[in-house]
């Protein structure tokens, strides 16, 4: 599908949330049934009366090897009255792992159910909001997990199987039944098989995974916070990024029964991702980036730019990958961490959800598919519009460390220099320790700032960095960190909830039932004042120097040249601040610890950042002409840590 071409604007919404909640409410006082050339859905149906029901459908995959199709739980609410007039409505579905292990949503909630095993409490607003606008919303247990059959095989065939199995069964060509044993069979005859995948990490990376099969019927997706390939959720390059693999994932999503039964595809996860980070069929068969050119549905990503969970390396790619495939594409930047956008923008993206299901179920020309693609919030609740994203004039440009009057305090531009840095691997530092003492020789990194800058530079998209170094010993793990020197608030998405803080207040977004309440806990930013930001990382194993997917020992004392891939991201560098590049060893939040600390020593005439600045290496060059070139040294405080504890993609979220 080609891209629509948009007009270019720039806009900063300081009031959109209070010009949505007014419009939200106008709705609910005001419902009014569809016309001709309607504009937007409204609540005319009841939420009480709703039908609700289970169904399980055949995946035709016998995961748990029981010598049967394995069948997954798909838990039903939709209106009743478009049933009764002879009118089929299209689907939002949430296909989870987590509806019974962990709960999903900011208070976590789980799937209840009633003596008959209907769905009393769909967890999230979903159903509330969207049932009584006559969507059917389907919330689909994965394989392995709460009242389904099968294993989990953590983003696998298996899992991604569990959703389009159901998206097939909505249009006729799998089979459904009213029991999880029984024979008597079930019919999607109430839809018209048009579907909308959602949700956020796990169910979002569920959500990519099927519209990579090119599925018919799924319309869209909107992933939040979702993988794109399940190695760099775990390795980036080679270096662990956590101290487990998919297997403690499987066994702590899988119900009680399923572990007892999944024992083989465990040791399969086991066997296929080695610790050593080499790319083995595991992760081919988990990576939907390489099958972007099969996605025919439109895609809505939401992701914080300050997710260390699910890091926006995952973003960023696949949306590279479907630009080039011509999907229809809309992106929503947060500064937060791992947050859904129903806890940092609420009202806003209520509205532009609605409006989004809308015009790709319904078919609605509302138009939603003329206004900007990307919205990113520059600061806590200020938010700016992108005509597209990257903004057009964005372009990669080449920065070149140096060295400085002091060690490890270097300078960086757009000329090649000679000379060499040297630095020490500090497992027990992290990239804001390294930040903290940009303007300081320490032994554990090498730093190189800009001048001072006279002009905003703003970053749009994903940086490399390419890195020639000698190591002491035959392993060694690098990361690379890009920072904005100087004061700043933002969002803090270091602390427990990421950049938000969770109020006692709630607010409703649909009718409620006894069983399901449509009212959640409100939020607010959670801000922290600065004096850096660091705003993309990447890291790599230096024995991956020849390959990303095997890695081979070192030989000390021989350069090694290695390209880092850092995350995707969107930032503007403000006037008087610095840009700062830091090469170092292991982050201690990050990477696994190596089994040694070497001495590494950079080569910078052969190390380089390729940063995409908008307005290209002529922004670079405006922003620092006529700077100052003296040090700022100073304390800089930073975000605290982030939390060095398991993280695991939508746990409790």
């Amino acid at each position: 599908m080609p891209i629509r071409v948009r007009r270019v604007r720039l806009i900063t919404w300081r009031s959109l949330a209070t010009a949505a909640t007014a419009a939200l409410l106008a709705a609910f006082v005001s419902p009014v049934a569809a016309h001709s050339a309607p504009r937007e859905s409204t609540p005319v149906y009841s939420y009480e009366n709703a039908i609700r029901e289970s169904v399980w459908v055949d995946t035709g995959l016998d995961g748990d090897s029981d010598g049967k199709s394995d069948r997954v739980a798909v838990d039903i609410v939709r209106p009743r009255e478009p049933a009764q007039q002879g009118r089929k409505v299209p689907v939002i579905m949430d296909a989870s792992p987590y509806y019974s292990c962990c709960g999903r949503g900011n208070e976590s909630q789980k799937k209840t159910y009633d003596a008959n095993g209907d769905v009393v409490q769909m967890p999230l607003f979903y159903d509330n909001y969207f049932v009584p606008r006559g969507y059917a919303f389907v919330g689909v247990d994965l394989a392995g997990t709460n009242r389904s059959d099968g294993c989990v095989d953590v983003g696998g065939r298996s899992d991604v199987q569990s959703a389009k199995a159901v998206i097939d069964w909505l249009n006729g060509r799998a089979k459904g039944y009213t029991s999880r044993t029984g024979t008597a069979k079930a019919k999607a005859g109430w839809t018209n098989g048009k579907t909308g995948m959602i949700g956020k990490s796990y169910d979002g990376t569920v959500a990519n995974g099927v519209a990579a099969t090119g599925v018919e019927g799924l319309k869209t997706i909107v992933p939040i916070s979702a993988i794109s390939s399940w190695y760099d959720y775990y390795f980036a390059k080679g270096a662990p990024l956590y101290d487990s693999g998919p297997d403690w994932l499987s066994d702590y999503v899988e119900s009680p029964a399923a572990r007892t039964r999944c024992a083989a595809v465990q040791q399969k996860l086991v066997d296929q991702a080695p610790r050593t980070g080499d790319w083995t069929s595991l992760w081919t068969e988990r990576d939907y980036v390489r099958h972007a050119d099969r996605v025919e549905a439109s895609v809505f990503v939401v992701h914080g730019l300050q997710d260390l969970n699910v890091r926006t390396k995952n973003f960023g790619q696949w949306w590279s990958a479907l630009a080039e495939n011509g999907v229809e594409r809309k992106i929503w930047l947060s500064q937060t961490g791992h947050v859904d956008p129903f806890d940092f923008r609420r009202a806003a993206w209520a509205d532009t959800l609605h409006r989004w299901f809308d015009h790709e179920l319904l078919g609605y020309d509302n138009g939603i598919d003329d206004e900007p693609v990307a919205d990113i919030e520059r600061s806590p609740d200020t938010w700016v519009t992108s005509a597209t994203w990257p903004p057009g004039g964005t372009a990669s440009v080449s920065l070149r460390p140096g060295t400085g009057t002091q060690a490890g305090v270097g300078t960086l531009g757009l000329r090649k220099q000679p000379g060499t840095e040297t630095f020490t691997d500090d497992p027990q530092l992290s990239e804001t320790d390294w930040a903290a003492h940009i303007d300081q020789p320490t032994p554990d990194k090498a730093g190189f700032v800009t001048k001072q800058l006279t002009r905003d530079l703003r970053l749009a998209g994903s940086s490399k960095v390419t890195v020639t170094a000698t190591p002491t010993t035959s392993t060694a793990h690098l990361s690379a960190v890009l920072v904005d020197l100087g004061p700043d608030t933002i969002r803090d998405y270091a602390a427990a909830g990421e950049g938000i803080t969770t109020l006692t207040n709630r607010t409703c977004w649909g009718p409620s039932t006894a069983g399901d309440s449509s009212c959640f806990k409100e939020t607010q930013a959670k801000t922290a004042d600065v004096d850096y930001t660091v705003l993309s990382r990447g890291w790599a194993d230096l024995g991956n120097h020849a390959s990303d997917t095997k890695g081979v020992p070192l030989t000390p004392g021989k350069a090694y040249t290695i390209t880092l891939d850092l995350a995707a991201t969107d930032h503007v560098v403000p006037k008087g601040h610095r840009l700062a590049l830091i090469v170092a060893g292991t982050d201690k939040d990050l990477i696994d610890p190596p089994s040694t600390t070497p001495t590494l020593t950079l080569d910078l005439s052969r190390t380089s950042a390729r940063v995409p600045l908008v307005g290209g290496a002529g922004a670079f060059t405006r922003a620092t002409a006529g700077s100052s070139t003296a040090s700022h040294p100073s304390v800089l405080d930073g975000v605290r840590d982030p939390q060095a504890a398991h993280r695991v993609p939508g746990d409790g979220r």
